[in-house]
């Protein structure tokens, strides 16, 4: 049965908090808009998806405002560690929120850009994204979304016919805005400043904020909130991994506090599954390595509890970061038989069948996308090396057939070597057809899997 489209209903949620959370600013006046990549599923969620050509440039090239919605764009207010060092001078410097809504599921999202021109915290940056900047961030957000990561999701890419210069690839590099929609731009930074100004009040209506509008809960309990933190920030740690994906640049200004990854720079999937295996070529002591991320993130969340200091005692914030380990680890089960594609059965045999894939993967070295897409239903090759495994999946059961056309083909991957091939012929002859066939086959593997 077809669903009704979904109707437009904004939201002004963001102004409620006043003007100590974020800056009003002005777009960059661009060149050019040249449409690039327009996401009508993410759209249809939140009503968007009728816009004409010409409506979706005004708002997603040159930010009109959207009716009933935000006035004028914002830029948040944040601080944050940036590997492990706090950094005060931060916040959106090349990115703001421009509007609220809500989407089919009834949650409150925010429409908010990178590379949209200067704010108040640019500092030397020049407020631009690269183009490939921003097809990088397609390719993630769509894999990531097939894959069942929590994620924010690439609503728009237009290119703007600006030259930047950059230091990391040949310049000069053509020019992008790009739209993210994503459950909020709350982040753990956005706790640390407040704390670092010792602004309590403003503590606490953020505190109502997020648990009212991004949770659900009509509440205004710091512990509640670390709970809930706790819980998301877990789970999105757990399906990194199973994922195989690393964010790369996993600082406390990067973590959304719905569990919601979003902001992706230097991110890689690994191609089998090593621990050490990094994403960025800056990060020199692998501190967010693909087996480094589960503590990464767990560090991040202990910065909200040392934040929520602020306005409540240590003892039962510790109790609610005790949670983090095991949370983790029934996610991290959870999440590696989906990729299984079994029916869980019970707690401890589950554990155990995600331990012993887990020793699979890190004895034979198999590529990763390769044997979740061989296995998927409990099904092994013969060998000394799956016997382990084999023994743990026998008495598990499908969760769904492999009757999807999907499963008659190669598996959808995503490593660096492909991405850099399907950005050769947009660089070299203006050509999207590798990229657009490609978003079609992550898709289909995202319909495969769900």
């Amino acid at each position: 049965m077809q669903q009704p489209p979904q109707a437009y209903r904004p939201a002004t949620a963001l102004l409620d908090l006043g003007p100590d959370f974020w800056d009003p600013v002005a777009p960059a006046d661009f060149p050019e808009t040249r449409l690039r990549f327009r996401n009508d599923r993410a759209a249809a969620q939140i009503g968007l998806d009728q816009l004409s050509a010409p409506e979706w440039i005004a708002h997603m090239g040159r930010f009109q405002p959207l009716q009933g919605s935000l006035p004028q764009p914002l830029a948040l207010r944040y601080h944050g560690h940036q590997f492990r060092s706090y950094n005060p001078d931060i916040g959106d410097g090349r990115g703001f929120t421009f509007a609220q809504l809500h989407d089919t599921d009834g949650r409150l999202m925010d429409l908010g850009t990178k590379g949209s021109g200067q704010t108040p915290y640019s500092r030397f940056g020049d407020g631009r994204l690269t183009l490939k900047g921003g097809v990088r961030e397609i390719l993630a957000t769509e894999m990531l979304e097939a894959l069942n990561v929590p994620t924010s999701r690439t609503l728009s890419l237009i290119e703007t016919g600006e030259a930047l210069e950059r230091g990391d690839e040949p310049s000069p590099t053509r020019a992008a805005v790009l739209v993210r929609l994503s459950h909020g731009h709350i982040r753990i930074g956005t706790f640390q400043r407040l704390a670092y100004f010792r602004e309590e009040e403003n503590m606490r209506r953020l505190v109502g904020y997020v648990l009212r509008n991004l949770y659900g809960e009509d509440s205004d309990d710091p512990v509640r909130l670390l709970q809930l933190v706790v819980q998301r920030a877990a789970t999105l740690a757990a399906r990194y991994m199973a994922a195989g994906f690393v964010h790369g640049v996993l600082n406390s200004d990067n973590i959304n506090v719905t569990g919601e990854s979003f902001d992706y720079g230097p991110w890689r999937f690994a191609p089998t599954w090593d621990p050490a295996f990094t994403a960025a070529y800056f990060d020199h002591q692998g501190l967010y390595a693909f087996g480094r991320q589960p503590e990464a993130i767990g560090w991040d969340v202990s910065q909200l509890a040392a934040s929520l200091r602020l306005l409540v005692d240590s003892e039962p914030l510790v109790e609610a970061l005790d949670g983090f380990g095991p949370a983790f680890q029934a996610a991290l089960t959870e999440a590696i038989l989906w990729r299984l594609g079994v029916r869980p059965r019970d707690a401890a045999a589950d554990r155990e069948l995600a331990r012993a894939t887990e020793r699979t993967l890190r004895t034979t070295g198999v590529a990763l996308d390769r044997f979740f897409h061989d296995v998927f239903g409990g099904v092994l090759p013969d060998g000394e090396g799956w016997a382990e495994l084999r023994t743990a999946l026998t008495s598990y059961e499908p969760r769904k057939p492999r009757d999807h056309p999907y499963w008659s083909g190669e598996p959808c991957a995503m490593l660096i070597e492909e991405v850099e091939a399907i950005w050769a012929p947009i660089a070299e002859a203006d050509d999207w057809t590798v990229l657009n066939a490609k978003v079609a086959a992550i898709r289909q593997m995202g319909e495969a899997l769900a």
